[in-house]
């Protein structure tokens, strides 16, 4: 049975009532079209992660973007395990979110992560918006992609890679990925993660 990339969209939607779009319909497939992205939507979804809220304003966020064909594409998709080079090499823009270790004066800043991953979310959501599809993967060297991009250790604090492009129906993939892109969406209960205190849901 065949499906289509619409087909895979409506199965993998949150079904929550009342949720924004772009977050209820935001999930990560593995099977992209290539189709390049629009510069101009490519400029938003990076505005996007840029009007992030940051601690102290400080905005330790930072990305290296690869669009496919350039040296910086093939850089950090020279990172990825077997596994997920297989099929994110086929997307049309690669990302590598880092995060600046120290803040304004020298002295670390704790929540560069944090702060990282709120810019990494609000640009998942904006792509979301446009249409556009991500995945992120922590299946990457992270050595090789300190020394492809020097980032050293004690400056940088590497975030996931992520895929970027248009979502393709999923039956060109092989198995298991083409199983993973088929399941439903799964998400633990509210009650596990909405506390109180450590073993207490708050209640709703």
């Amino acid at each position: 049975m065949t499906h289509t990339a619409a087909e895979v969209q409506a199965l993998k939607k949150a079904p929550v009532p009342g949720l924004l779009p772009a977050i209820a319909y935001r999930w990560s497939p593995r099977a992209f079209t290539g189709q390049p992205v629009k510069p101009d939507d490519l400029l938003l979804i990076l505005e996007a992660a840029r009007w992030a809220a940051s601690s102290n304003n400080e905005q330790p966020w930072r990305f290296l973007v690869g669009l496919s064909g350039s040296e910086t594409f093939a850089k950090i998709a020279s990172t990825l395990v077997p596994f997920n080079h297989a099929w994110a090499s086929h997307a049309p823009v690669l990302i590598l979110p880092f995060a600046v270790s120290a803040a304004h004066g020298g002295r670390a800043n704790h929540y560069a992560l944090y702060d990282l991953g709120q810019a990494v979310a609000q640009l998942k959501i904006q792509a979301a918006a446009l249409g556009i599809a991500t995945h992120s993967m922590g299946g990457f060297d992270r050595d090789t992609a300190r020394l492809a991009f020097n980032l050293p250790e004690e400056e940088y604090q590497l975030g996931a890679v992520i895929a970027l492009g248009y979502q393709a129906a999923p039956d060109a993939l092989d198995q298991p990925l083409l199983e993973r892109e088929l399941a439903p969406r799964e998400r633990k209960p509210l009650c596990e993660i909405a506390l109180t205190a450590l073993d207490k849901p708050f209640p709703l």
